[in-house]
């Protein structure tokens, strides 16, 4: 995925809220959404060298979006809704291996009460893979956001989420009517060498990832390359419960 227009450099003032933040750009201060609703305190420090998205459109209170922030030498994506334009061009490149079988990809498919982020079929498969006797011959995937690492391990969430462990039990529920489903763990930063579930922020994720896993449903997670110019996926890494 690549960054349009070119980013904008800039340090960090405050993050003045749940979905904005003050920036300091050429002595001047703007303000930039933050498309993040986790609490990412080890990386919006202020003072931070931070790069932004130029979002010029009529009505919008922020004309940038916070992409990036440069924490301890590398650049970390903080963008929550990446994830799924990155892992939705891989699967449609046929770049991760797990899914390589699945030549149809449709975006935000509803699953029971939850709507998730990616539905495969084969081309036999119905057009729209959905609720119903279709949803056995498609996999759900469901892709997270995860920006923390702590001594080369990826941990998710970094703030309680009760609509994420939803997510993980629909999908558990559709393993048990025979369907595939998988969660993807996408690692906005390349220096993780794992993931674990952050039981000592979120304990009742962490359960409902074991429960999952238990009942067959896929994890995995990869870790991303992150420059200026955009970001990709690197590598896959363990799992580890």
């Amino acid at each position: 995925m690549r960054f349009e227009p070119p980013l904008v450099p800039g340090r960090l003032v405050a993050r003045q809220n749940r979905f904005s933040a003050a920036v300091e750009v050429d002595k001047s201060i703007v303000m930039a959404h933050v498309a993040n609703s986790g609490r990412l305190r080890e990386l919006l420090v202020p003072g931070a060298a931070v790069y932004l998205e130029p979002r010029p459109r009529e009505g919008r209170v922020c004309p940038y979006d916070l992409a990036l922030v440069e924490h301890q030498g590398r650049l970390v994506s903080i963008d929550a809704r990446v994830p799924n334009r990155v892992i939705g061009e891989a699967l449609a490149r046929g770049a991760l291996e797990p899914f390589r079988e699945y030549p149809l990809v449709f975006a935000e498919r509803r699953l029971g009460k939850s709507r998730l982020d990616f539905a495969l079929a084969t081309a036999a498969a119905e057009d729209s893979p959905a609720d119903g006797a279709d949803a056995r011959a498609a996999c759900f995937i469901e892709v997270k956001s995860c920006t923390l690492v702590v001594d080369g391990e990826a941990r998710f969430p970094d703030a309680p989420t009760a609509r994420g462990a939803r997510h993980l039990d629909e999908l558990r529920r559709l393993r048990h009517r025979g369907g595939r489903a998988a969660a993807i763990f996408c690692v906005q930063r390349d220096d993780a060498v794992a993931f674990a579930p952050n039981d000592a922020t979120d304990p009742g994720f962490g359960q409902a990832l074991r429960r999952a896993m238990k009942a067959g449903v896929e994890v995995y997670a990869y870790r991303c390359r992150v420059g200026l110019d955009g970001i990709a996926i690197e590598g896959q890494v363990p799992i580890r419960v």
